[in-house]
């Protein structure tokens, strides 16, 4: 049986605990941010609004559950 360690870390840009795998902010390529704050950033660079982020966002945590 494989024991899997959960990292807790706090994302410098909103603040937030999270325990998945980081995902690599756009602006620099090197400080590591929540998954959600990914996304916004992937959302942002192809033109969607913060509004629409966080439409997108909310359809992806339902998914998730």
């Amino acid at each position: 049986m494989k024991n899997e360690i959960r990292h807790i870390r706090v994302c410098p840009l909103c603040g937030e605990t999270y325990a998945e795998p980081p995902a690599l902010s756009r602006v620099d390529n090197e400080t590591p941010i929540c998954p959600d704050c990914g996304t916004r950033q992937a959302l942002a660079s192809i033109g969607i609004s913060a509004d629409e982020q966080e439409k997108i966002l909310a359809i992806l945590h339902q998914s998730r559950q």
